[in-house]
């Protein structure tokens, strides 16, 4: 898949995703300090979310509304929650255009079809799928429509989950698709990611694999990258004392170009198949295993294990060779630490 021109997938670096979320505080001059933060920590996007509370929920005070069950959030109401947490809409184009000075790619999660409308009259490159929206049918044909590279969170899903939600996205208009492993727990934990997923999903549903990782450990993503993610979505805030709903699972701007930096290095040290010295080992060749007298010996004498032995440097015949010279006799007169080569042994009798 592309986006914006810019490809991805298993022969290319891994596309680097910050998510800004309600790190912004609600400051516009706080998001555009994301923003460029962003850029310096190496990523490749900025992802916004764009929905308001009314379009997520209702304010309404009732027990299912109330959030608990160990989360970041118990015992606050989801409307209030999301008044808090949301980007206002008027934001988007600035930050947009302020990702693109920065050589950033910017595009949102919509959280109904309104915000799809929305986006789409602002031109974003992609769409991103969040974990709780992924059951929302309605939602994904409307998402699908656009044509445009669709990323979906995979948290919580089951199997069948995630095949109904690529089914609908396909159905709908056969997007460029990326799946992204996520753990839903607000910070997850890293034993509770399960990357060996990570190849499932890959070939079940022939897309382009990635992480949405809400863990602060950089080893996640290094592993992901390991087992085939080429997307790489992390929270970013600028501290995480600074609070808001969700800086215990964001990290910040060091952490974030740590992350990217040992991300870069995994690609790197994953490199390809291949067998045979590296350039830099070439230089070691010469000092492996071969065969050398390792004592004084005349012309005449048998080679015998206590003559011939194979010990490094490699400037002697292959090792493979010891049990053929074994017996054979020397043509001349021959110093310790000589390498054994043919024209050392004498002509076998006939």
């Amino acid at each position: 898949m592309a986006i914006a021109g810019r490809p991805i997938g298993p022969d290319h670096p891994t596309y680097v995703v910050a998510e800004l979320s309600a790190n912004h505080g609600g400051e516009l001059d706080r998001a555009r300090r994301l923003v460029e933060a962003a850029a310096g920590a190496g990523a490749d996007a900025v992802k916004l979310q764009t929905y308001t509370p009314d379009t997520l929920t209702l304010d309404c005070d009732a027990v299912s509304f109330r959030v608990g069950g160990g989360t970041a959030w118990d015992g606050r109401f989801l409307h209030e929650l999301y008044a808090e947490a949301q980007t206002p809409w008027a934001w988007h184009p600035e930050l947009a255009a302020l990702a693109a000075e920065r050589g950033l790619h910017c595009f949102s999660t919509p959280f109904d079809a309104s915000a799809v409308d929305f986006l789409e009259a602002q031109g974003v490159p992609a769409y991103k799928v969040a974990s709780f929206e992924l059951v929302d049918l309605p939602l994904l044909r409307r998402i699908g429509a656009t044509g445009r590279p669709v990323l979906v969170s995979t948290g919580m899903a089951s199997l069948a989950e995630i095949e109904e939600a690529v089914a609908t996205l396909r159905y709908a208009g056969d997007p460029p698709l990326a799946l992204l492993r996520t753990n839903s727990g607000y910070p997850a934990r890293p034993e509770e990611m399960d990357l060996r997923a990570l190849p499932d999903l890959a070939q079940r549903f022939g897309t382009v694999v990635g992480l949405s990782d809400h863990t602060l450990d950089p080893a996640v993503a290094v592993t992901a990258v390991a087992l085939g993610a080429r997307i790489l979505e992390k929270h970013l805030t600028l501290r995480r004392a600074d609070g808001g709903p969700d800086a215990s699972f964001s990290v910040e701007p060091g952490e974030f170009a740590d992350t990217v930096a040992e991300v870069r290095t995994a690609e790197r040290a994953l490199g390809e198949v291949r067998y045979g010295p590296s350039p830099r080992e070439a230089a070691s060749l010469p000092f492996r295993r071969s065969l050398f007298l390792v004592t004084d010996a005349r012309a005449g004498d048998v080679l015998t294990p206590e003559l011939v032995r194979s010990i490094r440097p490699g400037a002697g015949l292959h090792p493979r060779h010891l049990e053929e010279v074994l017996g054979r006799r020397l043509a001349r007169d021959v110093k310790r630490g000589t390498p054994l080569s043919w024209d050392l042994l004498a002509d076998e009798e006939s």
